[in-house]
């Protein structure tokens, strides 16, 4: 390990202990408890509570000088890779770091209004008192509904419901002038709503959003199938889709002979109940295990020390350290302390690519040949609504309705192989599609030929005309990887 790099996590280590540390994580927990207890308030102080937030925001943006651009200041860390030389770290800030309350839960309507910077921890703990839980939960403590919505997050409900976005029924969003608007699928701003989605904060400020539960039940339980051959696994994939005999379906693609489907389901009584959250590495656990069980709460953040890339990796390591590192502090260090911990030349790769699940087979055998890095995180994805902020063309020889989001997790390059590019071009190939979150290489003509640039440019223009927030392209693939445009 570079001396550089051994400083940065001998200096995270040694942060990790500090009582200042511990100090954050207690006014966290303490935030997180009035958060919940916001929907305990008679609805005149809830509702009165929430216009005075968005007043101080529309205020903020009124006093906004024009010709430079903003980014949010937010109570959770940005759930994106973090980039060495990101721009947007210097921008002015619009402060909604309060907007993290719960305005109502309506067990009978199963629906959940409430801010867009609670964190979906705080939300399963507030929703789970009444039986009920989002329809999506991302694997991530730490991610807000807001960014689930413009950041697309989905987990292992998603062959059902699809992505969070699909389970929302309205937004208030806020312009960049400071008008507020309610956008629904079926008011005049429709397409304002559905533009939301993947939109990475360009076409406005969500400030508040109302979606929908499903009854959950204590404890899941899960049961582990293996196969040897991909064309089981889809075959699998899409039997259990279709049959819905399961309530959660996720796996990993262990290498091109090993596959894991993870099947889970909604249960009253255990004999046990596991957890992932200190020394137990769940991935793994899935290659050895034949089931498991855990308490519903613990099962939706089995992944919240990562995914397969879990940190610390060591066994010494977390059992040092390990209870103090979750997504939060981790993506809060590695904001802090990018210039140390982050690769300027090679960045580790993190990529979540979308797939169609017919094209399943010839994507990863060139994966495998091209990248030749496993094990892959698979989340079978419902297609549940064509989505208006992809191009039409997008659709035109789709045929499928059942996607994998095969999720490349810690894989660093000992090369200058343009993965990257290699990776977009391939999607574009296949009718496949990555999230923004990571390292983005489009040119903006490459760009548009995935993302609706027609619908966009008519949201932003209202929403957004002054272009304060940025454009998609610009902050996602310029201003995020330090280019200026």
């Amino acid at each position: 390990m570079p001396r550089k790099r051994q400083l940065a996590v001998a200096g995270i280590a040694a942060f990790a202990g500090t009582a200042a540390y511990r100090g954050i994580r207690a006014r966290s927990r303490a935030r997180a408890r009035r958060r919940i207890l916001a929907e305990e308030l008679d609805p005149v102080t809830v509702e009165a509570r929430h216009r005075a937030k968005v007043d101080r925001i529309v205020a903020q943006l009124h006093a906004h000088v024009p010709g430079t651009p903003v980014s949010l200041k937010k109570a959770a860390p940005p759930h994106q890779v973090p980039k060495w030389n990101d721009l947007r770290r210097e921008d002015k800030k619009i402060d909604v770091s309060d907007l993290t309350d719960i305005l109502e839960v309506d067990p009978v309507a199963r629906i959940c209004v409430a801010e867009s910077g609670v964190m979906f921890d705080d939300l399963v703990e507030a929703t789970l008192r009444h039986g009920l839980v989002p329809k999506v939960v991302p694997e991530l403590k730490s991610i807000t509904i807001g960014g689930a919505v413009t950041g697309c997050s989905i987990e292992s409900m998603s062959f059902i419901y699809g992505g969070f976005h699909d389970s929302c029924r309205a937004y208030e969003v806020i312009t960049a002038r400071g008008e507020v608007l309610e956008c629904t699928p079926a008011n005049d701003r429709a397409l304002e709503f559905h533009m939301m989605q993947s939109s990475f904060g360009t076409l406005g400020i969500i400030s508040k959003l109302v979606f929908e539960l499903v009854p959950a039940k204590p404890f899941v339980h899960l049961t582990y199938e293996r196969h040897t051959s991909l064309a089981a696994y889809r075959a699998a994939i899409l039997a259990h889709s279709h049959a819905r005999d399961h309530d959660f379906i996720d796996g990993f693609v262990f290498a091109m002979d090993s596959y894991v489907l993870s099947l889970g389901r909604f249960v009253d009584e255990v004999p046990y109940a596991n957890r992932y959250d200190w020394m137990k590495v769940y991935y793994r656990s899935t290659q050895t295990r034949d089931e498991d069980y855990l308490r519903t709460r613990d099962y939706f953040f089995r992944y919240d020390r990562g995914v397969t890339t879990v940190t610390p990796k060591s066994w010494l390591a977390r059992a040092l350290f390990g209870k103090l590192f979750d997504s939060h502090s981790i993506l809060s260090l590695a904001e802090k302390l990018h210039n140390y911990v982050l690769d300027k030349e090679r960045p580790t790769i993190t990529l979540d690519v979308f797939l169609p699940i017919s094209k399943m087979e010839e994507f990863l055998t060139w994966y495998a040949a091209e990248f030749e890095h496993f094990p892959l995180w698979c989340v079978p994805y419902k297609r549940v609504h064509d989505y208006e902020w992809l191009a039409d063309s997008f659709y035109a020889n789709l045929d499928d309705d059942m996607f994998v989001d095969l999720a490349i997790y810690g894989f660093k390059p000992q090369s200058d192989k343009p993965y990257h590019q290699l990776m977009e071009q391939k999607l574009r190939e296949l009718g496949g599609v990555k999230t923004l979150i990571s390292h983005n290489y489009y040119t903006r003509d490459e760009f548009w030929q995935t993302w609706n640039k027609r619908n966009y440019d008519r949201v932003k223009a209202i929403t957004d005309p002054d272009n304060v927030f940025r454009d998609l392209y610009t902050k996602t693939c310029k201003a995020a990887m330090g280019v200026q445009d």
